[in-house]
């Protein structure tokens, strides 16, 4: 973690045991430590167990309404994403448009040069640019998740939890409460929050096989992902979902061969360095999700408009449209993207 000129740094505060341990590395390193969080669903309960925390670590704590950002930005992009058949990454999208946004205005507004997180990553410099690197815990590891960083913002972050190993946090806090899963789920399964606020996702189709019989029912493609086998009306053995065509409203089912592919369809990309992208031969493709990732390099890239065309030397099993594409040199974050098709 590399000191920043300014003694003050602007910390995104859930409250959290990450969130509460960086407070006190960033106390240990000298800075003066100003807790931020963000009312994103008004989860009043959240909240005050933030500003009890904050209180008790004797730091200045802020809070943030940003309810009606986060709902356009991210609440609505999650629902409209699944009732189009796409698989959201919203805590990619939310990290680079919401929390590390409003960090940084914040700090402006304070006066403050540093931000940071509880995140697990580091931040290295290269070639005269800030990248994002995996943490010293890979269990944990987070870099997959800011791609979506600029540079000012890298430029201005401190990373406290950066060489912290996770176990380590959890040995040294009585209450291990810490957020799991996606915050403004609160708890419930995605097709629940689908069903109560999202009415017009159920919406019954039918289920087709690659020769488009009809072989089932499903009660809306929003509740469904590529690579999905469980919940299926189908009386066939050894199909999984291999495609989502939202405006037919139908499901298609295949084989599980059918869901390999090296060659992929990137685009709303940010490629820290293009010169180093476009040249390398050591650049690995991580894809989290239902799927398997690849384990080779990417093979060639090729631009197209609004994107890049990637071709894997191991090909990916399940990767969705709509998921995140993290690129990487090593430890080093070198861009991601969106995966829009497969080309």
């Amino acid at each position: 973690m590399n000191k920043m000129k300014d003694s003050s740094v602007v910390l995104g505060f859930s409250g959290g045991i990450d969130s509460a341990t960086a407070i006190g590395l960033l106390q240990n390193a000298g800075y003066d430590v100003v807790a931020l969080t963000l009312d994103t669903f008004a989860d009043e309960k959240m909240l005050q167990h933030a500003r009890s925390r904050a209180e008790e670590l004797g730091v200045l704590h802020v809070v943030k309404d940003v309810r009606q950002e986060f709902k356009e930005s991210i609440i609505q992009y999650f629902a409209d994403s699944y009732m189009s058949g796409r698989t959201p990454a919203p805590c990619t999208i939310c990290n680079s448009t919401i929390k590390w946004r409003f960090l940084l205005s914040e700090a402006d507004r304070l006066g403050a040069r540093a931000i940071a997180t509880g995140h697990y990553f580091n931040i290295e410099q290269h070639n005269g640019h800030y990248y994002v690197a995996r943490a010293k815990d890979l269990h944990k590891d987070q870099s997959y998740y800011l791609w979506g960083l600029s540079q000012e913002i890298l430029s201005r972050a401190v990373t406290p939890m950066g060489n912290i190993i996770k176990e380590d946090v959890k040995r040294n806090f009585a209450d291990k409460r810490e957020s799991m899963g996606l915050c403004f789920l609160a708890g419930r399964s995605y097709r629940e929050f689908m069903e109560s606020n999202y009415p017009a996702a159920v919406r019954q189709g039918e289920i087709v096989d690659l020769q488009g019989n009809v072989v089932g029912r499903h009660d809306g493609v929003a509740f469904y992902t590529i690579g999905q086998k469980r919940g299926l009306d189908v009386d066939l053995s050894g199909v999984c979902i291999v495609g989502i065509d939202a405006e037919r409203n139908q499901l298609i089912v295949g084989p599980n061969q059918n869901l390999y592919h090296e060659t992929l369809e990137v685009k709303q990309c940010n490629i820290v360095d293009i010169d180093e992208f476009m040249s390398s031969n050591d650049v690995s493709v991580v894809i989290r999700g239902i799927g398997r990732n690849p384990e080779g390099f990417m093979r060639r890239v090729e631009r197209i408009d609004g994107g890049y065309c990637i071709r894997l030397d191991d090909p990916a099993w399940a990767p969705a449209v709509g998921q995140s594409v993290v690129f990487y040199r090593q430890n080093r974050v070198i861009g991601g993207g969106i995966l829009e098709r497969y080309c």
